[in-house]
């Protein structure tokens, strides 16, 4: 049990932080000559500009439960800008970046058309709530703490770092936010945007070292660049065909098909499975629902016509050289099946797409294709 307690807790952890990085990622996007993201620098992630007023130290919380008066969130974040250790100065700007709603109740709605000195007075109003009990107790709870901690702190410093504050609620959740990531390429056609997506998260991931992790304007335009130049071309892509046999059931489905029969005409019952497999898997490709399908149907039709009629020349010189039927036949199905699929414009189609439409042209009575020679 508790083993998958920590499995758990891991997991939570390890997607907490993968929002975190994709916060730092979107906000690539908005970056300026000479200016750059930063991860745990600060914080949790950091725009570093030359000029201050516009430097933002962002903290990223992913919560379920409202944004409330008592609510640990804000407390612990503002007593974290609070400590000596964190520079304020070198920062226009704080951002509480929270998927928190605010609570219906809550004085913290307005805050970010206040003032330093109104939001100052709001959290002196939120912390006179608190009784004497609750403030001297041997126990406190965690968020009186935090509130004791923001509210002993000097006034002047505190006045002056409420006055940097965003509280930025509702935030997109993961998804929601890889959505908008997604729309910002242009040109790339959307069979490729989850590609781009991971090149985009791998190029962060990747940067990050042991003494800093950064992620510079010239960098990530450098990067967009590569990806979509990669990414943009026209050409379709393919889907993936695994190459797997066909079951016994899938075979005793089809196996009165013309494309089955004409292979059990030459004896070459070994490759039925293979065949099988290769047709339904074509089949199954032009079923999907594929962003680029009208291209994929037209240059699957260009393509399977230049492979019959590649067939026909190679069926006509088998017949012209064979001595036994049964033989001829297999070697021109082995060299027919087994030889490299024809170029598509740029790309190599996979070989079980170029044998599936081998099959299909088989399996079409009105081409009259045989693989039996006869002599």
């Amino acid at each position: 049990m508790s083993s998958g307690q920590t499995k758990n807790a891991a997991l939570t952890t390890a997607l907490a932080f993968h929002y975190q990085v994709l916060i730092g990622l979107d906000k690539c996007f908005s970056l300026e000559e000479g200016q750059s993201i930063w991860f745990e620098k600060d914080g949790d992630v950091s725009l570093d500009s030359p000029d201050t007023l516009v430097s933002t130290q962002t903290e990223v919380k992913y919560y379920a439960e409202p944004l409330t008066d008592h609510h640990e969130n804000l407390w612990k974040t503002l007593k974290n800008w609070l400590a000596p250790e964190f520079d304020h100065t070198q920062y226009g700007i704080l951002v509480l970046h929270t998927t928190q709603e605010f609570g219906v109740t809550t004085r913290l709605k307005d805050w970010n058309t206040q003032s330093a000195e109104q939001r100052l007075k709001a959290l002196k109003t939120i912390f006179e709530e608190r009784t004497d009990k609750q403030l001297n107790a041997d126990k406190p709870s965690e968020v009186i703490k935090l509130q004791k901690a923001v509210m002993a702190s000097d006034e002047l410093l505190l006045t002056s770092v409420l006055d940097k504050v965003t509280l930025f609620t509702q935030a997109d959740n993961a998804q929601d936010l890889e959505k908008q990531i997604l729309s910002k390429p242009v040109g790339i056609p959307k069979n490729n945007l989850n590609s781009y997506l991971h090149g985009l998260v791998g190029f962060v991931y990747a940067q990050a070292t042991q003494q800093s992790w950064s992620i510079k304007y010239q960098e990530f335009e450098a990067k967009c660049e590569e990806l979509t130049t990669l990414l943009c071309k026209k050409e379709f892509t393919f889907p993936i065909f695994s190459g797997d046999e066909a079951s016994e059931l899938e075979i005793e489905l089809h196996q009165d098909k013309p494309f089955v029969q004409k292979i059990v005409d030459i004896e070459h019952h070994e490759m039925i499975p293979d065949a099988v497999g290769s047709w339904l898997e074509l089949h199954n490709s032009l079923l999907e629902q594929l962003d680029e399908y009208p291209l994929y149907r037209d240059k699957t039709v260009t393509y399977q016509n230049q492979l019959v009629k590649k067939y026909k020349l190679a069926h006509s010189s088998a017949q012209l050289e064979a001595t036994n039927s049964i033989k001829s036949s297999k070697l021109l199905y082995n060299k027919t099946i087994g030889e490299s699929p024809l170029n598509m414009g740029n790309d190599i189609p996979p070989i079980e797409y170029k044998n599936g439409l081998m099959h299909d042209a088989m399996d079409d009575e009105d081409r009259d294709l045989k693989w039996k020679v006869e002599p």
